[in-house]
């Protein structure tokens, strides 16, 4: 796999998140332990994404 298709790929999953995030904290009865999880996990993805973009 190409650098640009992983990164890619991480952005796709970056964005996914973020939807799911977004719909989450919408509904009511939503779960602050699972928004902190995926907003996490976008942190990550997202910290990935800067060092492999100036790799």
């Amino acid at each position: 796999m190409s650098l640009n298709s992983h990164l890619a790929a991480l952005r796709e999953k970056h964005a996914h998140l973020s939807e799911k995030v977004d719909m989450i904290q919408r509904s009511p009865g939503s779960s602050d332990l699972e928004i902190a999880s995926l907003k996490k996990q976008k942190l990550r993805l997202k910290e990935e994404i800067e060092r492999l973009s100036h790799a």
